[in-house]
């Protein structure tokens, strides 16, 4: 049975609970696996359930994670794609050729250089700005009225904190769409709908899944009547951007435990944050729990719950000191990605250093380990 939206239930209830999500068929309360492609019909032709026709249109479970996801979110209607990058072309097909569009500076490397490549193709123009600064932001939405703002709260590496209130009412100023890129935050933490953003994207490849294992992408919307989202929901059903029954139902087995994650890997971070900012052999450490980081004050009033697993910190010493303390490293394994329940490290320069990551910057994704063991990890690793 799924659980009515006027309840007033929190997160942690609604991801336990998937929205209300059984097995109707054999009374289970996990949801069942559907992994039909395709519905009968009747004698006449009628399908036999009129919610399924085919599986690119209709899978019941993608549909119980679209719901869940929704209720998190507190969205009017949320779409799932096979991957994020798939979520963010999605996005962008919706602009049209010769049209402009305003996007964040320095977020997630493979975001900026797919629409760059995308909008040079479709003689889009492309406005990068630092986001996180209001008036610049104003100023290059003022200079040319895009149809799309997008921004990445808080980035990835960064961990800039953009104002999501504030970039929403200067982007709706200029007649366009606000785009939140909220993946490191995920919505246990962060709901920008509610704080007037148009649409939120996610990787949900990670924290929301959380176990790296699902590639899987999200936008969820306040208006699901709008023009821009009619396109979006065609597009993704007829251009076949969807995702299979066996990951969708993954991604709903990982959202049961969102909240709980994402609280847990809050805190080991925020433990973490505090014991780089004191260690000698760091220069800088990105984190917005921190009170000494620039945008604080409007992460703590945008996030709830905790500022996220994801944190960056500079080791003095440049890339060769970095990559000997991950190399060190034991608990922490040298890969890509965020969000898992593992803690993974990752050096930025090595992988784009043409983007002006400085040389010595590691990104760890903090996971559900034991902070005190992830920090003598830490303590080994860098000397101490």
């Amino acid at each position: 049975m799924a659980l009515p939206p006027e309840i007033p239930l929190r997160p942690a209830t609604i991801a336990a609970q998937a929205a209300g999500a059984t097995d109707q068929a054999s009374g289970g309360v996990v949801p069942a696996i559907h992994m039909a492609t395709t519905f009968a019909r009747d004698e006449n032709y009628a399908p036999l359930n009129p919610d399924n026709v085919y599986v690119r249109y209709h899978n019941e479970n993608v549909r119980v994670a679209e719901r869940l996801l929704s209720r998190l979110e507190q969205a009017a209607e949320t779409l799932l794609f096979p991957s994020g990058m798939a979520a963010v072309a999605a996005v962008f097909r919706t602009v049209p050729s010769g049209g402009s569009v305003v996007v964040q500076s320095q977020i997630y490397w493979g975001t900026t250089d797919w629409i760059r490549t995308f909008c040079a193709r479709r003689d889009i123009a492309l406005h990068e700005v630092e986001a996180s600064d209001l008036d610049a932001l104003s100023a290059v939405c003022q200079a040319h009225h895009p149809a799309l703002v997008w921004v990445e709260t808080p980035s990835n590496p960064w961990l800039r904190i953009t104002d999501i209130s504030g970039a929403a009412g200067i982007a709706h100023g200029v007649g366009a769409q606000l785009v939140v890129d909220s993946t490191a935050a995920s919505p246990a933490l962060s709901q920008p709908l509610l704080h007037g953003a148009d649409i939120v994207m996610h990787s949900a490849t990670k924290g929301i899944n959380g176990h790296s294992d699902v590639l899987a992408g999200s936008l969820s919307v306040s208006d699901a009547e709008s023009s821009v989202w009619q396109m979006i929901r065609t597009d993704r059903d007829t251009a076949g951007a969807v995702m299979g029954s066996m990951e969708a139902w993954l991604l709903t087995r990982g959202m049961r435990t969102l909240p709980l994650r994402m609280r847990e890997m809050s805190r080991n971070a925020m433990a973490l944050a505090q014991y780089l900012s004191d260690h000698p052999q760091i220069e800088n450490v990105l984190y917005p729990g921190l009170p000494d980081h620039p945008g604080h004050a409007i992460a703590a009033r945008q996030m709830s719950g905790g500022f996220g697993g994801l944190l960056s910190f500079v080791v003095t010493g440049g890339s060769a000191a970095a990559l000997r303390a991950a190399g060190r490293l034991q608990l922490f394994h040298r890969a890509t990605s965020l969000g898992g329940v593992e803690s993974l490290v990752e050096h930025r320069y090595t992988i784009e250093s043409h983007t002006g990551i400085p040389e010595g910057l590691l990104r760890v994704s903090v996971g559900i380990e034991d902070a005190d063991d992830l920090i003598a990890d830490l303590g080994q690793a860098l000397g101490q």
